[in-house]
Formats: structure tokens, C-alpha cells, sequence
């Protein structure tokens, strides 16, 4: 069960989950209009480490700072997929894809992998009841960065909470681990 903690800051933490927030796909222009694609995640999780957004917030923070080699541009964050969703493969069927099932009833080893965190691309979290988001999946396969300024801002009004310093941790080495596999040929 992953403890969240509630106490807002003004800074960004890893561990953090924000709602709603927006990912720009593609913006284009034609003709002097502008075309923008933009999907808006329910839930996000941010994976950046800890402390390279805590530098950024002090050198951001810092008067006078000697130089500003620690600003981010961006943190790596994640989206939160409901289980129930991933379960059906119908977790971005808003955007027209059709996922892997993993169907609960016949597959109960594959679910029970998925729960233990024992496949390496999904990491499973499951909330306190005080906590209203449901069982829930990161899919390391689907990562992206947002501009930190944006998520500053929003995290005042769509701020979830923070998994705990635990729980973070071994979702950031579950995530170096899958990033850093080792491809193989079919």
C-alpha cells in the first residue's frame, strides 16, 4: 500500500502526483494558424530525481546565484493508468490504441506478477482508502518531460500528494532498470 503524503510545498518533489496535466504532442503551423495537439493525463507521477528538483528550486530561488547550471527545463514524470483500464488494454483508448489484456480471471499468474511489481515495464500502486485514486499502473514504456515552471503552477490546484520516500525510490530503480535493458533481436 503506498503512503501518500499530503503537505504541499512550493517546489516540486519526486514522488509527486499531480492531476490533469497537460502533454503538448505536436504544435504546428500552416498557413498562419496554429495547430496544437494536446493530451491532458488524469494523473502523473514525477520521476526526476529528487535532488536535481531541489538544486533547480534553489538556484531558481538564489538572489544572486554564481551561476545557473542546475536550472531544469523539464522533469520526467509519468502517467498513472487505472488498473481496471490496463486489465482491458483500454487505457489509451482515448487516443486510439489498443493495448496487451491481462485478463485477471485466467491469467492469475500475470496478475499476480503485475501486483508484486515482478514485471519489469509496469510498476503497481495501490493507494490508502483516505487517498481517492484507485489501483493504479505506471507503464515505463510511457514517459515524458513537462516544463517545471507549468507544473509549479498547476501543482497549487491539482496536487494529489507525494509517495513516500520508500515507495520513490524503488519506483525510480524499477524505471532506470527498464530504461537501461538491453535490446535484443527477435
Amino acid at each position: 500500500m503506498i503512503q501518500i503524503d499530503r503537505n504541499t510545498t512550493d517546489r516540486l518533489y519526486q514522488g509527486d502526483i499531480i492531476a490533469n496535466v497537460d502533454y503538448i504532442e505536436y504544435a504546428i503551423e500552416k498557413n498562419g494558424e496554429y495547430e496544437i495537439s494536446k493530451i491532458i493525463y488524469p494523473l502523473v507521477i514525477v520521476l526526476s530525481q529528487d535532488c536535481d528538483l531541489l538544486q533547480d528550486f534553489r538556484n531558481k530561488n538564489d538572489e544572486e546565484p554564481s551561476n545557473q547550471d542546475k536550472i531544469l527545463f523539464s522533469a520526467l514524470v509519468a502517467p498513472l493508468y487505472n488498473i481496471e483500464h490496463v486489465y482491458t488494454g483500454e487505457h489509451l483508448s482515448k487516443l486510439d490504441f489498443k493495448m496487451q489484456t491481462i485478463d485477471k480471471r485466467k491469467s492469475k499468474t500475470e496478475n499476480k506478477f503485475l501486483k508484486q511489481n515482478k514485471n519489469p515495464r509496469y510498476h503497481y500502486l495501490r493507494f490508502d482508502e483516505s487517498i481517492n485514486v484507485v489501483d493504479s499502473i505506471i507503464d515505463f514504456k510511457h514517459f515524458f518531460t513537462v516544463n517545471i515552471s507549468y507544473l509549479e503552477r498547476i501543482k497549487e490546484t491539482s496536487y494529489i500528494g507525494k509517495v513516500s520516500e520508500l515507495y520513490r525510490e524503488d519506483i525510480s530503480q524499477r524505471f532506470a532498470s527498464f530504461l537501461s535493458r538491453i535490446g535484443l533481436p527477435d
